[in-house]
């Protein structure tokens, strides 16, 4: 049976409680850098990255897990194709993600919510665009995570459409500190499995799409 108004608003309500609670531990988190560059260090070890010939990083913001330093190295290092995502929207207007082959930070200037980007006159480029389907490997952000591969997003929908466009094949692979971890996060049927979460503590082998 469907669920009534009032039970969709009690699962609202408990999904925004814990969303809050995830905020705060990840805002909270001590030794943010030396944290992050254990998690980015595993992320990159992973056999599935290491094959990969064009890799998603997401750029860090506000109290994410940082990226920016190995970000910046594996583009020096050269052998991959690095894809890194900014917000837009589709041609209905609904919040839909981007996907820029960066080559160089100098591409970037500060943009929506001061995430850097590709500047405005450039979305679309066809020289530097790549669709979905391209890509080998998926790192995600998000607020909060399960060890099983269940994912709370800030809840604007834009990781929900990309991650429903990456190949079957293609591992989604969520980067956090083991503060946003919880024994179960709220789901919505349409919200998509993590393959795995790095932590600073552990690789979970999550539920994936499969």
């Amino acid at each position: 049976m469907p669920l009534t108004p009032q039970e969709l608003e009690q699962i609202m309500e408990r999904k925004n409680k814990m969303r809050r609670q995830a905020y705060d531990a990840r805002a909270a988190q001590e030794n943010k850098e030396e944290v992050s560059a254990a998690i980015c260090e595993k992320f990159i070890a992973l056999p599935e990255y290491q094959k990969a010939r064009t890799a998603m990083w997401y750029i860090d913001c506000r109290s994410e897990t940082r990226t920016k330093p190995h970000l910046e190295k594996e583009i020096a290092k050269g052998g991959k194709k690095i894809i890194v995502p900014y917000c837009t929207v589709d041609e209905k207007g609904d919040n839909k993600l981007g996907l820029w082959h960066l080559e160089s930070f100098d591409e970037l200037v500060v943009g929506k919510w001061k995430i850097l980007e590709p500047p405005r006159d450039r979305w679309g480029d066809p020289a530097k665009e790549v669709e979905p389907e391209a890509l080998d490997i998926v790192m995600v952000p998000g607020v909060g995570f399960d060890r099983g591969g269940g994912r709370m997003g800030n809840g604007q929908g834009y990781y929900d459409r990309l991650l429903e466009r990456a190949r079957a094949d293609c591992p989604l692979v969520a980067l956090a500190y083991e503060s946003q971890m919880f024994d179960e996060v709220l789901v919505a049927p349409h919200d998509v499995f993590m393959d795995k979460v790095i932590t600073e503590k552990a690789v979970y082998e999550g539920k994936g799409r499969n």
